[in-house]
């Protein structure tokens, strides 16, 4: 998954965000500028780091003034510092205003997440893991969070609920036992033709155990393991399946999970623990 984001969901996005911010009016702009004002503008960068989501700026921009001119000095994922210039502006300057916050919150968020990832990925490089991200997204915003994470460096795992299996402990717990939801689901799958991959959560060497035993997916996810017992599980599964690590995994402790020999490290902190990138839109008088 490379670029998540549509068209219309693009679009629709804009819409939303600019009813939310702006309302009946931007009224001090109103007050203050003429309607036939125009003024360039620069985006600066005040922290280093991974620049994201210049493209939905540009979105942004050319949905309120279509004769907007929009410049990225910058790539998309590039590494940038404090004092450069990311991109130019030139627009009708009430729409600069109207469209100022939206498009900074949006690139500094995205430009967050693709930092840190950036940062987690650089961390690991040397080894053959795969760091990948999580549902745990903002509400609504998970096709440009998901696309920061790509940015950054990091892999994209399930869009949500529906392109892929990942039976986890409420599912297993609900069902019975592992065996029970493997053997739901492949039933479902196979009644309704889907081809979608399984993953299965464990949280302990016994439900390993029960995964190889029934077989019939193609992924064991180990939840909240030690760096330790994650060593003994891989011994364990060896090559009949893929195996990832979930749980407690953070910057501090990333080296010494990766370092295991299991092929996924998934981590929700990628997008819910993401800061900000520091940037600013200034007019140029």
């Amino acid at each position: 998954m490379n670029n998540p984001i549509t068209e219309n969901w693009l679009n629709d996005f804009i819409r939303r965000g600019i009813a939310e911010d702006v309302g009946d009016g931007d009224h001090t702009a109103l007050a203050c500028i003429p309607s036939d004002d125009r003024k360039s503008a620069r985006l600066i960068v005040k922290q280093e780091g991974i620049i994201a989501g210049l493209t939905i700026a540009e979105a942004i921009f050319h949905y309120l003034d279509p004769s907007s001119s929009w410049k990225s000095l910058k790539n998309e994922g590039e590494y940038v510092f404090p004092g450069q210039i990311a991109a130019v502006l030139e627009a009708n300057t009430r729409v600069i205003l109207k469209g100022e916050r939206l498009a900074l919150n949006t690139i500094q968020r995205m430009s967050g997440i693709a930092t840190l990832s950036h940062r987690l990925a650089n961390k690991v490089a040397d080894l053959p893991v795969r760091l990948i991200d999580t549902r745990k997204t903002t509400p609504l915003l998970r096709p440009l969070e998901k696309w920061a994470v790509v940015l950054g460096g990091c892999e994209n795992y399930r869009f949500g609920l529906f392109d892929r299996i990942m039976i986890k402990d409420n599912h297993i717990d609900a069902s019975g036992s592992i065996t029970q939801a493997l053997k739901q689901v492949n039933n479902y799958l196979d009644f309704h033709e889907l081809q979608l991959e399984i993953t299965v959560e464990v949280r302990n060497k016994q439900e390993i155990e029960e995964v190889l035993a029934v077989g019939g997916c193609q992924r064991i996810m180990l939840d909240n393991f030690s760096p330790a017992e994650i060593k003994e599980a891989v011994a364990l599964i060896g090559k009949k399946m893929e195996i990832e690590a979930s749980g407690g995994i953070n910057e501090d402790n990333l080296r010494e999970y990766a370092e295991t020999g299991v092929d996924f490290i998934s981590l929700g902190a990628l997008t819910h623990s993401a800061g900000s990138l520091d940037l600013s839109l200034k007019i140029i008088s």
